[in-house]
């Protein structure tokens, strides 16, 4: 059964000096403030894109890190990933950069090493960024 999961964003005015909101259809409760500013600057207080598709790529790499570790039977007590995906005013996305740190009793190095690269070229919102280089740091706690 396939799912099909919806945010919304209201954008109000032009694009440099207008602003908007995105809220998740799954928590209406939480309602994210956009602007172009936080976009191009990184405007404290604010999101953008590019950070919400971090949060989606973090969240599925982990996902992802976590039943291939567990498929090869090194199932993992913890991970921690953030994306760093970045933009750049008139190019647009350039890269998605995870950086983990999982702690996975009982695993080689280069079995986690293998394995993340596992991860990284399965996971759906990788397979999603095929155009942008997408990089992984991977520490073994």
């Amino acid at each position: 059964m396939a799912l099909t999961s919806e945010a919304t964003t209201v954008w109000n005015g032009e694009l440099f000096t207008g602003n908007g909101t995105v809220t998740f259809d799954s928590s209406k409760v939480a309602t994210f403030p956009i602007n172009w500013k936080a976009r191009a600057d990184g405007e404290s207080g604010t999101t953008n894109p590019e950070e919400l598709l971090a949060a989606s790529h973090a969240s599925c790499f982990s996902m992802a890190f976590s039943n291939e570790l567990t498929n090869a039977g090194h199932p993992p007590t913890s991970i921690q990933t953030t994306a760093a995906v970045t933009f750049v005013a008139g190019t647009g996305v350039t890269g998605s950069h995870l950086l983990v740190n999982a702690t996975v009793p009982g695993i080689s190095s280069s079995d986690f090493e293998s394995i993340a690269q596992l991860a990284k070229a399965n996971c759906p919102i990788s397979k999603a960024l095929a155009g942008i280089p997408i990089t992984i740091e991977a520490t073994l706690a």
